[in-house]
Protein backbone atom coordinates (compact mmCIF):
# COMPACT_ATOMS: atom_id res chain seq x y z
CA UNK A 1 0.00 0.00 0.00
CA UNK A 2 1.31 3.41 -0.88
CA UNK A 3 1.28 6.28 1.58
CA UNK A 4 2.26 8.94 -0.81
CA UNK A 5 -0.08 8.65 -3.75
CA UNK A 6 -2.54 12.06 -3.30
CA UNK A 7 -5.13 13.39 -5.60
CA UNK A 8 -6.40 16.93 -6.14
CA UNK A 9 -10.13 16.91 -6.54
CA UNK A 10 -11.74 19.98 -8.62
CA UNK A 11 -14.56 21.63 -7.43
CA UNK A 12 -16.88 25.05 -8.65
CA UNK A 13 -20.05 25.64 -7.03
CA UNK A 14 -21.56 26.76 -10.23
CA UNK A 15 -21.88 23.34 -11.86
CA UNK A 16 -24.57 23.05 -8.94
CA UNK A 17 -26.86 25.70 -10.73
CA UNK A 18 -27.98 23.58 -13.44
CA UNK A 19 -31.60 22.49 -12.55
CA UNK A 20 -32.67 19.69 -14.47
CA UNK A 21 -36.46 19.43 -12.98
CA UNK A 22 -38.66 16.88 -12.20
CA UNK A 23 -40.47 14.24 -14.25
CA UNK A 24 -39.80 11.43 -16.45
CA UNK A 25 -37.58 12.38 -19.74
CA UNK A 26 -40.66 12.50 -21.92
CA UNK A 27 -42.71 15.48 -21.09
CA UNK A 28 -45.98 13.38 -22.53
CA UNK A 29 -45.64 10.26 -20.29
CA UNK A 30 -44.50 12.07 -17.08
CA UNK A 31 -48.00 14.03 -17.39
CA UNK A 32 -49.92 10.41 -16.30
CA UNK A 33 -47.97 10.51 -12.87
CA UNK A 34 -49.26 11.50 -9.76
CA UNK A 35 -45.95 12.01 -7.98
CA UNK A 36 -42.65 13.51 -10.00
CA UNK A 37 -39.84 12.12 -9.31
CA UNK A 38 -36.50 14.63 -9.54
CA UNK A 39 -34.78 14.13 -12.79
CA UNK A 40 -31.62 11.61 -12.60
CA UNK A 41 -29.29 14.34 -13.26
CA UNK A 42 -29.78 16.61 -10.37
CA UNK A 43 -27.02 17.76 -7.91
CA UNK A 44 -27.92 15.85 -5.00
CA UNK A 45 -25.35 13.40 -7.15
CA UNK A 46 -22.39 15.08 -7.03
CA UNK A 47 -23.47 16.52 -3.68
CA UNK A 48 -22.71 13.13 -2.18
CA UNK A 49 -19.69 12.44 -4.21
CA UNK A 50 -18.29 15.70 -2.52
CA UNK A 51 -19.42 15.21 1.41
CA UNK A 52 -18.28 10.98 1.13
CA UNK A 53 -14.58 12.45 -0.25
CA UNK A 54 -14.39 15.10 2.56
CA UNK A 55 -16.06 13.02 5.57
CA UNK A 56 -14.72 9.20 4.14
CA UNK A 57 -11.15 8.05 5.09
CA UNK A 58 -9.55 9.41 1.73
CA UNK A 59 -10.06 12.75 2.95
CA UNK A 60 -6.12 12.86 4.42
CA UNK A 61 -4.98 11.83 0.63
CA UNK A 62 -7.43 14.38 -1.11
CA UNK A 63 -6.32 18.08 -1.85
CA UNK A 64 -9.02 20.38 -2.86
CA UNK A 65 -9.00 23.02 -5.39
CA UNK A 66 -10.92 25.58 -7.41
CA UNK A 67 -12.56 24.81 -11.09
CA UNK A 68 -13.58 27.79 -13.45
CA UNK A 69 -15.41 28.50 -16.28
CA UNK A 70 -14.27 27.79 -19.53
CA UNK A 71 -14.15 30.65 -21.98
CA UNK A 72 -16.54 30.93 -25.31
CA UNK A 73 -13.22 30.42 -26.91
CA UNK A 74 -11.63 27.25 -25.13
CA UNK A 75 -15.52 25.62 -25.64
CA UNK A 76 -15.02 26.41 -29.73
CA UNK A 77 -12.17 23.91 -29.59
CA UNK A 78 -14.54 21.11 -29.78
CA UNK A 79 -17.91 22.76 -30.42
CA UNK A 80 -19.13 24.75 -33.38
CA UNK A 81 -18.98 28.57 -31.98
CA UNK A 82 -22.53 28.54 -33.33
CA UNK A 83 -23.47 25.52 -30.87
CA UNK A 84 -22.46 27.28 -27.75
CA UNK A 85 -23.78 30.56 -28.71
CA UNK A 86 -27.28 28.45 -29.01
CA UNK A 87 -26.56 26.99 -26.00
CA UNK A 88 -25.78 30.60 -23.97
CA UNK A 89 -29.24 31.73 -25.93
CA UNK A 90 -31.22 28.69 -24.47
CA UNK A 91 -30.14 29.89 -20.71
CA UNK A 92 -30.74 33.73 -21.26
CA UNK A 93 -34.33 32.78 -22.49
CA UNK A 94 -35.07 30.70 -19.45
CA UNK A 95 -34.25 27.43 -20.61
CA UNK A 96 -36.06 24.56 -22.38
CA UNK A 97 -36.14 20.99 -23.32
CA UNK A 98 -33.67 20.74 -26.48
CA UNK A 99 -34.20 16.49 -26.68
CA UNK A 100 -36.62 14.80 -24.97
CA UNK A 101 -34.21 13.49 -22.17
CA UNK A 102 -32.19 16.75 -21.65
CA UNK A 103 -33.83 19.62 -20.12
CA UNK A 104 -31.78 23.26 -19.76
CA UNK A 105 -32.42 26.26 -17.09
CA UNK A 106 -31.60 29.64 -16.96
CA UNK A 107 -28.43 28.61 -15.17
CA UNK A 108 -27.91 25.42 -17.56
CA UNK A 109 -24.91 27.38 -19.08
CA UNK A 110 -23.53 29.02 -16.39
CA UNK A 111 -23.28 25.34 -14.74
CA UNK A 112 -21.61 24.00 -18.03
CA UNK A 113 -19.17 26.13 -18.40
CA UNK A 114 -17.99 25.56 -15.21
CA UNK A 115 -17.75 21.81 -15.32
CA UNK A 116 -15.86 22.36 -18.74
CA UNK A 117 -13.14 24.69 -17.57
CA UNK A 118 -13.00 22.59 -14.19
CA UNK A 119 -12.38 19.67 -16.24
CA UNK A 120 -9.48 21.57 -18.47
CA UNK A 121 -8.26 23.26 -14.68
CA UNK A 122 -8.26 19.25 -13.81
CA UNK A 123 -5.89 18.93 -16.70
CA UNK A 124 -3.56 21.57 -16.13
CA UNK A 125 -3.28 20.80 -12.52
CA UNK A 126 -1.82 17.16 -13.73
CA UNK A 127 0.44 18.33 -16.48
CA UNK A 128 1.75 21.78 -14.82
CA UNK A 129 3.28 19.08 -12.01
CA UNK A 130 0.58 20.60 -9.30
CA UNK A 131 -0.95 17.09 -8.73
CA UNK A 132 -0.23 13.39 -10.23
CA UNK A 133 -3.75 12.70 -10.23
CA UNK A 134 -6.62 15.17 -10.46
CA UNK A 135 -10.44 14.71 -10.44
CA UNK A 136 -12.72 17.26 -11.72
CA UNK A 137 -16.38 16.52 -9.99
CA UNK A 138 -18.44 18.28 -12.36
CA UNK A 139 -21.98 18.13 -13.56
CA UNK A 140 -24.13 18.44 -16.38
CA UNK A 141 -22.24 15.46 -17.73
CA UNK A 142 -20.35 16.10 -21.04
CA UNK A 143 -19.80 12.74 -22.94
CA UNK A 144 -22.71 12.68 -25.06
CA UNK A 145 -22.18 16.21 -26.77
CA UNK A 146 -21.25 15.84 -29.75
CA UNK A 147 -19.47 19.28 -31.64
CA UNK A 148 -22.99 20.53 -32.45
CA UNK A 149 -25.52 18.62 -30.70
CA UNK A 150 -27.09 18.33 -27.49
CA UNK A 151 -27.64 14.78 -26.39
CA UNK A 152 -28.28 12.99 -23.17
CA UNK A 153 -28.16 14.90 -20.29
CA UNK A 154 -24.50 16.70 -22.13
CA UNK A 155 -24.48 20.63 -23.30
CA UNK A 156 -20.17 20.59 -23.62
CA UNK A 157 -18.00 17.48 -23.81
CA UNK A 158 -15.90 18.21 -20.54
CA UNK A 159 -13.82 15.03 -21.18
CA UNK A 160 -12.80 16.31 -25.07
CA UNK A 161 -12.23 19.44 -23.95
CA UNK A 162 -9.74 18.51 -21.36
CA UNK A 163 -8.01 16.01 -23.60
CA UNK A 164 -8.22 19.19 -26.75
CA UNK A 165 -6.38 20.94 -23.88
CA UNK A 166 -3.97 18.84 -23.02
CA UNK A 167 -2.73 18.78 -27.01
CA UNK A 168 -3.56 22.37 -28.21
CA UNK A 169 -2.37 24.29 -24.80
CA UNK A 170 0.30 21.84 -23.03
CA UNK A 171 1.67 20.31 -26.26
CA UNK A 172 0.98 16.92 -25.88
CA UNK A 173 1.00 14.70 -28.82
CA UNK A 174 -1.31 11.36 -27.55
CA UNK A 175 -3.64 11.71 -24.72
CA UNK A 176 -6.13 8.31 -24.02
CA UNK A 177 -9.31 8.15 -23.05
CA UNK A 178 -11.29 5.49 -21.39
CA UNK A 179 -14.70 5.98 -21.04
CA UNK A 180 -16.26 3.84 -18.26
CA UNK A 181 -19.65 4.98 -17.61
CA UNK A 182 -22.79 2.84 -18.13
CA UNK A 183 -23.59 4.41 -21.85
CA UNK A 184 -21.53 5.13 -24.69
CA UNK A 185 -19.28 7.79 -24.71
CA UNK A 186 -20.37 8.81 -28.38
CA UNK A 187 -19.81 12.15 -28.37
CA UNK A 188 -16.41 11.89 -27.37
CA UNK A 189 -16.51 9.40 -30.17
CA UNK A 190 -17.36 11.82 -32.89
CA UNK A 191 -14.93 14.61 -31.83
CA UNK A 192 -11.68 12.55 -32.12
CA UNK A 193 -13.29 9.92 -34.83
CA UNK A 194 -10.84 10.62 -37.34
CA UNK A 195 -7.48 11.89 -35.60
CA UNK A 196 -4.41 10.23 -34.65
CA UNK A 197 -3.53 11.89 -31.56
CA UNK A 198 -6.76 10.52 -29.28
CA UNK A 199 -7.42 6.97 -28.25
CA UNK A 200 -11.06 7.08 -27.31
CA UNK A 201 -12.48 3.50 -25.57
CA UNK A 202 -15.97 3.13 -24.73
CA UNK A 203 -17.26 0.45 -22.15
CA UNK A 204 -21.03 0.27 -22.30
CA UNK A 205 -24.01 -1.70 -22.06
CA UNK A 206 -26.03 -2.91 -25.16
CA UNK A 207 -28.53 -0.31 -25.70
CA UNK A 208 -29.48 -0.07 -29.40
CA UNK A 209 -30.59 2.93 -31.64
CA UNK A 210 -30.79 5.90 -29.40
CA UNK A 211 -32.64 8.37 -31.65
CA UNK A 212 -31.48 11.03 -33.93
CA UNK A 213 -29.47 12.85 -31.37
CA UNK A 214 -27.72 9.89 -30.98
CA UNK A 215 -27.00 8.52 -34.67
CA UNK A 216 -23.49 6.40 -33.68
CA UNK A 217 -24.44 2.55 -32.94
CA UNK A 218 -21.42 2.01 -29.82
CA UNK A 219 -20.69 -1.08 -31.81
CA UNK A 220 -17.28 -2.22 -32.68
CA UNK A 221 -17.35 -1.12 -36.02
CA UNK A 222 -16.93 2.17 -35.05
CA UNK A 223 -12.99 2.03 -35.14
CA UNK A 224 -12.57 5.18 -36.72
CA UNK A 225 -11.74 6.47 -39.94
CA UNK A 226 -9.29 8.21 -41.76
CA UNK A 227 -5.90 9.14 -39.63
CA UNK A 228 -8.13 7.73 -36.65
CA UNK A 229 -8.95 4.27 -38.14
CA UNK A 230 -8.22 1.79 -35.20
CA UNK A 231 -7.98 4.63 -32.60
CA UNK A 232 -11.31 4.15 -31.37
CA UNK A 233 -12.34 1.26 -29.47
CA UNK A 234 -16.39 -0.09 -28.56
CA UNK A 235 -16.90 -2.52 -26.06
CA UNK A 236 -20.55 -3.27 -26.37
CA UNK A 237 -21.32 -5.67 -22.79
CA UNK A 238 -24.36 -7.75 -21.90
CA UNK A 239 -26.83 -6.82 -19.55
CA UNK A 240 -25.53 -7.91 -15.67
CA UNK A 241 -21.69 -7.40 -16.94
CA UNK A 242 -20.71 -7.50 -13.13
CA UNK A 243 -17.18 -6.63 -11.68
CA UNK A 244 -15.43 -9.57 -13.31
CA UNK A 245 -16.77 -8.90 -16.96
CA UNK A 246 -15.77 -5.29 -16.37
CA UNK A 247 -12.26 -6.22 -15.50
CA UNK A 248 -12.15 -8.82 -17.91
CA UNK A 249 -12.53 -6.17 -20.52
CA UNK A 250 -9.77 -4.24 -19.17
CA UNK A 251 -7.31 -6.44 -18.73
CA UNK A 252 -8.04 -8.06 -22.23
CA UNK A 253 -8.92 -5.23 -24.38
CA UNK A 254 -8.44 -1.53 -23.08
CA UNK A 255 -4.94 -2.43 -21.53
CA UNK A 256 -3.43 -3.42 -24.89
CA UNK A 257 -4.96 -0.53 -26.60
CA UNK A 258 -3.69 1.99 -24.16
CA UNK A 259 -0.09 -0.20 -24.41
CA UNK A 260 0.19 0.10 -27.88
CA UNK A 261 -0.82 4.00 -28.61
CA UNK A 262 0.98 4.40 -25.36
CA UNK A 263 -0.14 8.19 -24.50
CA UNK A 264 1.52 10.57 -22.54
CA UNK A 265 -1.90 11.39 -20.32
CA UNK A 266 -4.71 9.48 -19.30
CA UNK A 267 -8.33 10.72 -19.47
CA UNK A 268 -11.18 8.93 -17.57
CA UNK A 269 -14.58 9.52 -17.91
CA UNK A 270 -15.89 8.63 -14.76
CA UNK A 271 -19.38 7.80 -14.30
CA UNK A 272 -20.27 5.20 -11.71
CA UNK A 273 -24.08 4.49 -13.78
CA UNK A 274 -22.64 0.77 -14.53
CA UNK A 275 -23.12 -0.05 -10.09
CA UNK A 276 -25.60 -2.09 -9.36
CA UNK A 277 -28.38 0.21 -7.98
CA UNK A 278 -28.25 2.85 -10.48
CA UNK A 279 -32.20 3.53 -12.50
CA UNK A 280 -30.05 4.44 -16.20
CA UNK A 281 -28.22 1.17 -15.86
CA UNK A 282 -27.97 -2.70 -15.09
CA UNK A 283 -24.64 -3.16 -15.14
CA UNK A 284 -24.35 -4.91 -11.57
CA UNK A 285 -20.90 -2.99 -10.33
CA UNK A 286 -20.10 -3.07 -6.87
CA UNK A 287 -17.79 -0.45 -5.39
CA UNK A 288 -15.19 -3.81 -5.96
CA UNK A 289 -15.36 -3.30 -9.52
CA UNK A 290 -15.04 0.25 -9.24
CA UNK A 291 -11.85 0.01 -6.80
CA UNK A 292 -10.24 -2.27 -9.49
CA UNK A 293 -10.76 -0.02 -12.38
CA UNK A 294 -9.48 2.84 -10.54
CA UNK A 295 -6.35 -0.17 -10.47
CA UNK A 296 -6.02 -0.86 -13.63
CA UNK A 297 -6.08 3.24 -14.77
CA UNK A 298 -3.20 3.77 -12.18
CA UNK A 299 -1.32 1.44 -13.11
CA UNK A 300 -1.33 2.39 -16.95
CA UNK A 301 -0.74 6.40 -16.13
CA UNK A 302 2.40 4.60 -14.31
CA UNK A 303 3.45 3.03 -17.14
CA UNK A 304 2.77 5.10 -20.14
CA UNK A 305 2.21 8.61 -18.56
CA UNK A 306 4.09 9.24 -15.48
CA UNK A 307 1.49 8.49 -13.25
CA UNK A 308 -0.64 11.75 -14.72
CA UNK A 309 -4.39 10.26 -14.72
CA UNK A 310 -7.09 13.03 -14.88
CA UNK A 311 -10.52 11.81 -14.05
CA UNK A 312 -13.43 13.41 -15.27
CA UNK A 313 -17.33 12.80 -14.03
CA UNK A 314 -19.85 11.53 -15.90
CA UNK A 315 -22.95 9.34 -14.99
CA UNK A 316 -23.95 7.96 -11.70
CA UNK A 317 -27.39 8.18 -10.82
CA UNK A 318 -28.38 6.21 -7.70
CA UNK A 319 -27.58 9.10 -5.41
CA UNK A 320 -26.52 7.19 -2.31
CA UNK A 321 -24.41 4.29 -3.96
CA UNK A 322 -22.45 6.59 -6.80
CA UNK A 323 -20.96 8.26 -3.89
CA UNK A 324 -19.43 5.27 -2.59
CA UNK A 325 -18.39 3.97 -5.50
CA UNK A 326 -16.86 6.95 -6.19
CA UNK A 327 -14.91 7.09 -3.05
CA UNK A 328 -14.01 3.46 -4.01
CA UNK A 329 -12.67 3.96 -7.36
CA UNK A 330 -10.29 6.64 -6.30
CA UNK A 331 -9.49 3.91 -3.63
CA UNK A 332 -7.74 2.28 -6.70
CA UNK A 333 -6.30 4.87 -8.11
CA UNK A 334 -4.11 6.12 -4.59
CA UNK A 335 -3.85 2.36 -3.97
CA UNK A 336 -4.99 2.76 -0.70
CA UNK A 337 -6.59 -0.75 -0.25
CA UNK A 338 -10.29 -1.13 1.24
CA UNK A 339 -10.51 1.85 3.35
CA UNK A 340 -14.41 2.34 2.92
CA UNK A 341 -16.40 -0.98 3.60
CA UNK A 342 -19.59 -2.08 1.11
CA UNK A 343 -22.38 -0.72 2.76
CA UNK A 344 -25.03 -2.12 0.19
CA UNK A 345 -23.91 -4.34 -2.64
CA UNK A 346 -25.59 -7.38 -2.90
CA UNK A 347 -25.32 -9.16 -6.59
CA UNK A 348 -23.83 -12.12 -7.04
CA UNK A 349 -20.69 -11.54 -9.61
CA UNK A 350 -21.12 -14.02 -12.68
CA UNK A 351 -17.58 -14.83 -14.01
CA UNK A 352 -17.65 -15.07 -17.80
CA UNK A 353 -21.12 -13.63 -18.44
CA UNK A 354 -19.03 -10.74 -20.55
CA UNK A 355 -16.98 -12.98 -22.67
CA UNK A 356 -18.38 -13.92 -25.81
CA UNK A 357 -19.00 -9.79 -26.03
CA UNK A 358 -15.49 -8.96 -25.34
CA UNK A 359 -14.39 -11.92 -28.13
CA UNK A 360 -16.79 -10.39 -30.69
CA UNK A 361 -15.51 -6.92 -29.77
CA UNK A 362 -11.92 -7.32 -30.62
CA UNK A 363 -12.35 -9.86 -33.43
CA UNK A 364 -14.55 -7.06 -35.23
CA UNK A 365 -12.12 -4.26 -34.46
CA UNK A 366 -9.31 -6.10 -34.87
CA UNK A 367 -10.28 -6.66 -38.83
CA UNK A 368 -12.34 -3.65 -39.93
CA UNK A 369 -9.47 -1.21 -38.22
CA UNK A 370 -6.68 -3.57 -40.63
CA UNK A 371 -8.97 -3.01 -43.62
Amino acid sequence: MSQRRQAAVLWHDDVLLHDSGKGLFEAAASELLDVQEPHPEGPARIRNIRAVLERGPLRERLRWESGRHASQEELATIHDPAYVESIRRLSAAGGGRPTPTTVASAETFRAACAAAGTAIAATEAVLRGRAPVAYALVRPPGHHAQPAQVDGYCFFNNVALAAQAAIEREGLSRVAIIDWDVHHGNGTQECFYERADVLTISLHMSHGAWGPTHPQTGGPEEVGAGPGRGLNLNLELPLGTGDEGYVSAMERAVVPAVDRFAPQLLLVAAGQDASQFDPNGRQALSMAGFRQLGAIARTLADRHCDGRLVLVQEGGYAPTYAAFCAHATLEGVLDTGVLLPEPLAYLPDQPGRADAAIDAALAAHTQLAAG
